[in-house]
């Protein structure tokens, strides 16, 4: 099977999956949301954002690296060199996973009550300490069968971990009172963790079965790995952190900033989980579309390079974002024309709409920016790429501060185009500059 056709297959694949649990993903969040209501939505994401900075933690660029060496030791046909950076990958996710949870667990009551305003105790962060290892090694073998294009296995397992968290966290929810925010949380956490167990258990079980075919023609050698892993993961975690630090303290700016606007902290939760919570995961769904070919394009590009293939690099960035930049401006002008119509379909009224026509015009950037990011990692630039964000979410962070008190919300709408016009712009000439 030609390269191509296996791309097209494989990106086929992983974009109807995604569709699928995508869609039920987004009517899964409208029956949370107007179960639990914005307050706890708002809460809820504030969690989350603690949950993804120790996420950011426990991977530390492991998924990319192993993508990375993977794709350029069997592009090579070296499989054994391949299979033995993915042992490699896994014990660091191990080490990395546990050494996360225990700084979860022991930052858990500070977290709880200097971030949170002990609107939860430390128990959620609790749950999620037990996820960590497994989300850790499920991050490389996920990034394993990106590299051998196989992605779809990927997919299989995250369907069906959608799938469980869903039916858990309908289960808990029927069942538990809703009354306490707190309540709400622990039972949305636990179902996450349960079903990101499975998921990894599930993953283990099909990387066993694949790499019995690789193993059956490789050659023993004695290179390490470790040092290679440590080359890519090093100035990615660190400017991982980093970012990931500052995005978590972003969010915490938010509600707390309205408030210094005049808002009550209650309403400053419910208004930051409609735009956070409720517009954005509208606007951005259709990226379901291209997401799953632009994140194949990491190791399609890692290989090329490895190949010296530069002039196919360009041919097929340029067909790509030629493709994005066409289905972005259709997406963001359906948004801005049927905001109401949507926020009525979706939420049941109008308290999104306005948030949906305001943001539309930043979905072309979102789009196209995250299509490059992954073209600058599959081409070695993924420090670059981080050294971007950090750089966006310092001046995002400086925006917040200083306008929220002033301008309320729309400081926040402010500080967003900045962000994503920054971003893409220094993106996309970094992207020029390894083209050539």
């Amino acid at each position: 099977m030609k390269r191509t056709e296996k791309f097209l297959i494989n990106g086929s694949i992983l974009t109807i999956t995604a569709l699928i649990t995508r869609s039920i993903s987004m009517v899964f969040n409208i029956y949370v949301s107007n179960k639990i209501g914005s307050e706890a939505v708002g809460v809820f994401s504030l969690v989350m954002s603690v949950y993804m900075f120790f996420i950011t933690l426990a991977t530390s660029g492991l998924s990319l690296a192993c993508t990375y060496l993977v794709s350029q030791e069997f592009a090579k046909e070296r499989y054994f060199e391949g299979l033995k950076a993915v042992r490699s990958c896994i014990l660091f996710a191990i080490f990395l996973g546990i050494g996360s949870s225990l700084i979860l667990i022991l930052l858990s009551s500070v977290i709880s009550t200097t971030w949170l305003n002990n609107r939860v105790s430390p128990t959620p962060f609790y749950l999620i300490a037990i996820g960590l290892p497994c989300i850790a090694i499920s991050s490389v073998i996920n990034g394993y069968f990106s590299a051998v294009r196989k992605a779809y296995k990927s997919a299989i397992s995250q369907t069906l971990e959608l799938g469980v968290k869903i039916i858990i966290s309908i289960i808990l929810l029927q069942y538990f009172s809703l009354n306490s925010v707190e309540t709400v949380c622990i039972c949305l956490v636990l179902a996450d963790v349960i079903s990101e167990v499975f998921s990894c258990t599930f993953l283990f079980i099909l990387y066993k079965i694949d790499k019995g075919f690789f193993n059956k023609r490789a050659k023993i050698t004695g290179i390490s790995y470790k040092r290679k892993i440590l080359n890519i993961t090093l100035p990615v975690s660190i400017t991982s952190y980093i970012r990931s630090g500052l995005s978590t303290l972003k969010e915490f700016i938010v509600p707390n900033r309205l408030v210094l606007f005049g808002l009550p902290y209650t309403l400053a939760l419910s208004e930051y989980g409609r735009i956070t919570g409720m517009a954005l995961p509208v606007i951005t769904f259709p990226t379901v579309f291209i997401g799953s070919f632009s994140s194949l394009l990491i190791p399609e590009f890692s290989s090329l390079l490895a190949k010296g293939y530069k002039k196919r690099i360009l041919t097929v960035s340029h067909k790509v974002f030629t493709i994005a930049t066409c289905f972005s401006l259709i997406v963001s002008i359906i948004c801005f024309v049927f905001a109401n119509n949507l926020s009525l379909a979706i939420f049941q009224n109008l308290e999104c709409a306005k948030y949906i026509r305001i943001l539309s015009p930043l979905i072309l950037l979102m789009y196209l920016d995250n299509i490059i990011d992954n073209m600058l990692k599959g081409l070695n630039r993924q420090f670059k790429v981080m050294l971007c964000n950090i750089a966006d979410l310092l001046i995002t962070i400086s925006l917040l501060y200083f306008l929220l008190p002033e301008l309320g919300v729309l400081g926040f709408i402010i500080s967003m185009y900045v962000s994503e016009i920054f971003n893409f712009t220094v993106s996309y000439l970094e992207l020029r500059k390894a083209r050539n």
